[in-house]
Parts: C-alpha cells; structure tokens; sequence
C-alpha cells in the first residue's frame, strides 16, 4: 500500500530571492503578494498543495536579514518559529548572485537539524546554463547530500522538480485540509495584502516599508453582489501622507483602483473600494503597536 504524506514546509531564504513567487507557483494560485522590492512579505503566510498522494502546507517567511527595528526584530523572529516547527525546509538561493555568505550561512544551519531540506536555486531564466555549473559544484562539494533544484519561479520551470523532492521528504500522514482549500488566510488579510502590494508597487526609497494596512470596515451586501472595504494606509510621516496620496489625489487612485481590482477577482464579487491615509509617526519603531497591529 502507497503511504500517504503531508507536513508543513517553511521556505526560508534571504530578502528578495523569490520565495513568495515560489510559493504560489508550487500552490498553483497566488497566496503571497510580491515585488521586485525586498521584505514585501512579513507575515507567516500559509498555502496549500495537495497532490494525489500527499498534501504540502507551505510557511512563506519574511527574509532573514540583520534586524535592527521593533518590526524588522519581528519579522525576523516570525521566519525562525516558522523555520523550528517545519517537517521539511526549502531555501531559495538568486543564482545569479550565487551563493552569498548569508546563504552559506543558512545552509549550514538548516542541514544540521533533522528536517529535511530542499534548496532551489531561483532565477535561473536570469543566467546563462554554463555559468550554473560553478555554482552547483560548490554546493555539491560542501553540501553533497542536499536536493538541489535549479527552478525559475516567475516562469514555472522546475517547480514540478521541487515539489516531488519535498514530497520524497515529508512524513507519513493524512491530510489536514480539504483538496480545494489553497491557503489558510482569511479573505480579509488577503485583500489587505493586495492593498499593501499597490503601495509597494507605487512608491519608492523608504515609504513602502514604513507603511501598513488596516481594514478598518468590511460589508458584504450579498442582495446587490457587493462588497465595501474601509482601509487605512498608516505611514510614519507627513511627508510620506502627500507623496502617497499625490498630485490632486491621484497616486492613492491608482493603488485603490489597481489592489480593488485584485479583491475583486479574489472574492468574485464587484467591490468599492475607500482609502485613508494617516500619519502615525514611527509606528514601526514601537513594539506595541507593532504587536497591535499582527505584523
């Protein structure tokens, strides 16, 4: 008789090397927001794949980084309580960047606990095949029992590959979720996220990270197939207040319009859309409201 599997698997790795991209390619369905900005992702997001014979519930992880704030110390301390209760570790590497002491660093760590591990070296669409070869040599020689999988996230190539080395690793056990279920954030966080995203996307140097989302009202009028959403964008600074808002209010449009269209297609209903904006000076450099707000 075939064993059924399933366990959770962190992915882990430093700021900006695709894990969240990662992430919903091996679920199929976006359930992380991404940018090409490091740190996008600070809370413990989790997806679901289940496959014939086994059942994947990913951990994406904020990136590990030298922590200096209340929020960064946060971040950081989230992906190691997620790291310490994995069945199975995945660490993504940029390839084109090759293996950075951080890397390194995180490798030899994670190999020395008994969870399994999985690295994928992400971004291989970025590179040339020949350039590849030093760096799977130098892995091979210093790590020489580690799966490792060249993958391009953002192009799906290779992710089938990854996830049959993390099935190969996952322990004995039935299912824990229903096959349709793809994530265990609510609708609410999720369309938080897509709002977070578009200020991402939208502004520049500081602002995107001294900033957060608060859904403050959320009203599903079912007779009219509506749904109405109160969000706050908090920021640390009145300079930060006009430059997210623009010229005559156009920047906060275009991210309203841009993350509405986002809830929309995740919750398959039409939706209006209000955004605020408030300054909250040094927000993130306070541990309770830090704490307040889950991040």
């Amino acid at each position: 008789m075939s064993t059924h599997r399933c366990g959770q698997v962190a992915i882990v790795g430093r700021p900006n090397v695709g894990k969240s991209t990662l992430l919903n390619a091996l679920v199929g369905t976006k359930v992380s927001i991404t940018t090409p900005k490091p740190q996008t992702t600070r809370n413990r997001i989790a997806g679901i794949r289940t496959l014939p014979g086994a059942q994947l519930i990913f951990l994406d992880t904020p990136g590990l980084h030298a922590a200096r704030s209340p929020l960064n110390r946060r971040l950081v301390q989230t992906a190691r309580e997620t790291l310490a209760g994995a069945d199975v570790v995945l660490v993504v590497v940029d390839a084109p960047a090759g293996l950075t002491p951080g890397d390194a660093s995180l490798l030899d760590e994670v190999t020395k606990r008994p969870a399994g591990v999985v690295l994928a070296l992400n971004k291989i669409d970025r590179m040339a095949k020949p350039a590849l070869l030093p760096l799977l040599a130098r892995i091979g020689s210093r790590w020489p029992d580690l799966a490792v999988v060249p993958v391009s996230a953002l192009r799906g190539v290779q992710t089938d590959a990854v996830l049959d080395e993390l099935v190969r690793l996952l322990p004995a056990g039935e299912a824990r979720f229903e096959a349709d279920e793809y994530t265990t954030a609510t609708v609410r966080f999720l369309a938080q996220e897509l709002i977070r995203e578009q200020v991402f996307l939208a502004t520049e140097q500081e602002i995107p990270y001294g900033s957060a989302v608060v859904i403050e009202r959320w009203e599903e009028q079912d007779a009219r197939d509506l749904v109405v959403v109160h969000a706050t964008l908090l920021v640390e600074r009145s300079g930060h207040k006009a430059i997210v808002i623009g010229k005559g209010g156009e920047r906060l449009k275009s991210i309203g319009q841009a993350a509405r269209l986002g809830i929309e297609e995740l919750v398959g209903k039409r939706v209006y859309l209000e955004l605020f904006v408030r300054a909250e000076p040094d927000w993130m450099r306070r541990a309770d409201r830090v704490a307040e707000l889950d991040l």
